[in-house]
């Protein structure tokens, strides 16, 4: 499992908006595939964080090269990997 934290770039904001709505399809297409459990905005809105299933860190950096706030370079991306050990979450597939 991975924690990806997005931080938006000095003068990305005034530059995000556009971008929104090709990242919503890129943040649904995830959700739907069942690669993204959780997505959301910073408070306040400096970034967003995203967690995300898998094993395979390779393909998750690849994965955030389709996110057009990744490609426009308006956003870092850090990716943390976890081992969950408890949770809430009755079931977690890494």
């Amino acid at each position: 499992m991975f924690i990806l934290d997005l931080t938006y770039r000095d003068g990305a904001l005034e530059r995000l908006d556009a971008w929104l709505p090709e990242h919503y399809e890129y943040i649904d297409r995830q959700l739907a595939a069942g690669t993204f459990l959780m997505t959301g905005r910073k408070v306040p809105r400096t970034g967003g964080v995203i967690l995300a299933r898998g094993t395979d860190r390779a393909a998750i950096e690849r994965l955030i090269t389709e996110d057009p706030f990744h490609r426009e370079r308006l956003a870092d991306y850090t990716i943390t990997e976890v081992q969950p050990t408890r949770s809430l979450i009755a079931q977690i597939d890494a």
